[in-house]
């Protein structure tokens, strides 16, 4: 049982690690009190536009999903309108304001400040990441690279581990939906001399819903069924007055099928990290972490109904770290200075098969290496009611290993290619203010670049959902990212806050979906994606009552030349130009919750020619926790209570929808 031992070493790793703090509480020395966070956030950092989830929030979204509790960020998207119970796992990258174009992340996700996005296709393991692990997500919409690492293109989600504050002890629910679908989370903390050590676990599995729509299904149209796991153990202790050790361990895998009979998918992983955290006059962050990551799919053809691809292993290895310092340089600046590197190494084995004879008609392998090592520099000063805030960024690239090869069904080879190493040197920059004006109005200016390598999966494996192929191109070039934004943020009472944001971000050498032929598609670099926008919210506390909002418009474009002139003006593919959403909750009494939420999702284009369309989606969700004692609560959630059809695919016609009206119930144990 490889979790089974995975979980065994991580456990003894941090009891290891905790030991001498249970010593020294025994000695009768002082106690020191460890957080399990990072350090904290710089004075600058509200410069750039942000918005937080908080611990209440996460753990009362209706699906249970964390993808869903992004989204009441206005702005954030993934590529397709499915979670992760009923999306192909490599089409959930993450994104904001529209600077898309294909399923990659653009967004960089961080888990206590590891990038948690997959080495070889770049899609975050959504169904992995239970919020109820959580803290808080911080999501920087824009903002560039800066110390956060390559990637950060269309801005920063930063997830935070809760501490054993909100995790002492045991914690768990067990839900069931009216689909007999169940979910079943458990949490164990425990306080360890000065520090604590938390070990949790979740399973979700279901028979899922039909995506197709009840007037196309055939004999073998398949219900989306899911069944994954993830499983973490986390120990933090003190090794020092101010110095603590962060250990965190992740295993998880998660099956799915989509569409039809056979047409299954799989996401595997095995992530371990470490990070020491100073917080003496040197301050300092250091992270090191290794990734093991695996993908497999099968194709199935949607006239004959048999497997035509299998997608049979997709191995993948990241590993990579981060070192920052914040020297003492006077109680008005706070510089950071620091270097990352990440490594993103795999390759891919493919079986293609006859759909008329069931014979296998080729054997596929390719993969590569992509590294990128970074060394960054910022300083935040502060002048009164005035923050400045400018950082500089040098990326050093490459792109190397490349192959792909060929054999047919007998084993004969047919062709292979080994692609040219490519490397360079890419600076970044960015900057920006922070103006208190008064105790309740704060004006911000933002100007930033950044940088993103094409991913393994874009530059050497092909895909298809059929009957549309999309091809791999291995000279893909990197995108980078040039924008700028103006913000207010009012507060113009105790426990209301409203913020508005308009900006301007540019991606040259966009990575997208070019249709070249008719169900023939290739990645390609266009000239840019260029978008522009309005992004609002509001958060009102009244008592018992509160109130969330956002809205984001965002007026996006592709600007393409020669072969891309035909996209030239067009909307990317999968944005809307609207979006926005609203939760209205209560809190009668304590450890009492009744809430409901409000999301709109306007219409949006399948495809780059903008030929088949999405049309907009409303849906209404809700969540009620009734306590039954002390420490045990009754839980009913909702999802899209009006039944509201969400179409999430549109390949000329053939139709996939998203999740129908559910309704869930259980109990939760450990308020």
């Amino acid at each position: 049982m490889p979790m089974l031992k995975y979980l065994m070493a991580g456990t003894a790793l941090a009891l290891t690690l905790v030991e001498p703090a249970i010593a020294q509480d025994a000695e009768g020395d002082e106690v020191i009190v460890v957080t399990g966070a990072g350090l904290d956030t710089p004075p600058a950092a509200p410069a750039y536009d942000t918005q937080v989830i908080d611990r209440d929030q996460l753990v009362s979204v209706p699906s249970g999903r964390i993808e869903d509790a992004l989204s009441t960020v206005a702005g954030f998207q993934q590529f397709r309108r499915s979670d992760s119970r009923s999306a192909n796992a490599s089409a959930q990258g993450a994104t904001l304001r529209a600077l898309g174009g294909n399923a990659t992340s653009r967004a960089l996700v961080l888990l206590d400040g590891v990038p948690m996005s997959d080495p070889f296709f770049g899609y975050i393991p959504f169904s992995a990441i239970a919020p109820e692990r959580l803290a808080q997500i911080r999501v920087t919409r824009g903002g560039g690279s800066g110390p956060f690492g390559a990637g950060a293109l269309a801005g920063t989600i930063e997830l935070e581990s809760a501490g054993i504050d909100a995790l002492n002890g045991f914690a768990g629910q067990a839900l069931v939906n009216d689909r007999g679908e169940t979910e079943l989370s458990g949490s164990a903390g425990a306080k360890l001399g000065s520090g604590f050590l938390v070990a949790s676990g979740r399973w979700d599995r279901g028979k899922g819903f039909f995506t197709t729509p009840e007037a196309d299904r055939v004999p073998l149209s398949a219900r989306a069924a899911f069944d994954g796991w993830s499983a973490q153990i986390r120990g933090v202790a003190p090794i020092a007055q101010d110095i603590e050790l962060q250990v965190r361990g992740l295993a998880y895998r998660d099956e799915r099928t989509l569409r039809f009979e056979g047409a299954d998918s799989s996401i595997e992983g095995q992530d371990a990290s470490l990070r020491l955290v100073g917080r003496g006059a040197w301050k300092f962050d250091a992270i090191g972490y290794v990734q093991a990551r695996n993908f497999t799919n099968i194709v199935v053809s949607s006239s004959r109904f048999v497997p035509v691809l299998d997608q049979r292993n997709t191995p993948a290895t990241g590993l990579g770290g981060k070192f920052e310092l914040r020297p003492p340089v006077g109680g008005a600046h706070v510089l950071r200075l620091g270097a990352d590197y990440r490594l993103a190494e795999g390759e891919l084995f493919e079986t293609a098969i006859s759909a008329f004879s069931g014979a296998v008609t080729a054997r596929r392998n390719a993969g590569g290496t992509n590294t990128d090592l970074g060394l960054f520099v910022e300083d935040d000063w502060t002048l009164g009611a005035l923050v400045l805030t400018a950082g500089a960024r040098l990326d050093r690239w490459t792109i190397r290993d490349g192959f792909y090869r060929e054999n047919d069904g007998a084993g004969t080879l047919v062709s292979t290619t080994t692609y040219a190493d490519r490397a360079g040197w890419d600076a970044s920059f960015r900057g920006g203010l922070l103006y208190r004006a008064s105790d309740s109005v704060a004006l911000r200016a933002a100007a930033y670049s950044g940088l993103r390598l094409p991913t393994l999966n874009e530059l050497y494996r092909p895909f298809v959902v059929f009957p549309v192929v999309t091809q791999a191109n291995a000279a893909l070039e990197n995108e980078r990212l040039e924008g700028f934004e103006l913000g207010v943020d009012v507060t113009p009472t105790q426990g209301v806050g409203l913020s508005l944001t308009a900006f301007d971000n540019r991606v040259k050498n966009a990575v997208a979906n070019v249709t070249l032929d008719t169900n023939l598609r290739q990645r390609r670099n266009i000239d840019a994606v260029h978008a522009r926008g309005i992004e609002a919210s509001i958060a009102a506390t009244l008592g018992e009552v509160s109130f969330d909002a956002s809205a984001a418009w965002t007026d996006a474009e592709a600007q393409g030349s020669g072969f891309a002139a035909s996209l030239d003006g067009n909307r990317p593919s999968q944005t809307p130009r609207f979006v926005g959403g609203a939760t209205l909750a209560w809190r009668p009494a304590e450890n009492w919750l009744l809430a409901t939420t409000l999301r709109h999702v306007g219409a949006q284009f399948e495809d780059d020619l903008e030929t088949d369309l999405l049309p907009a989606a409303t849906t209404l969700d809700a969540f009620a926790q009734v306590p039954l004692t002390d420490t045990i609560a009754l839980v009913l959630r909702g999802e899209n209570l009006t039944d509201e059809s969400i179409v999430t695919r549109n390949q000329g016609g053939s139709i996939d929808l998203g999740v129908p009206r559910t309704v869930w119930a259980g109990v939760k144990v450990g308020l």
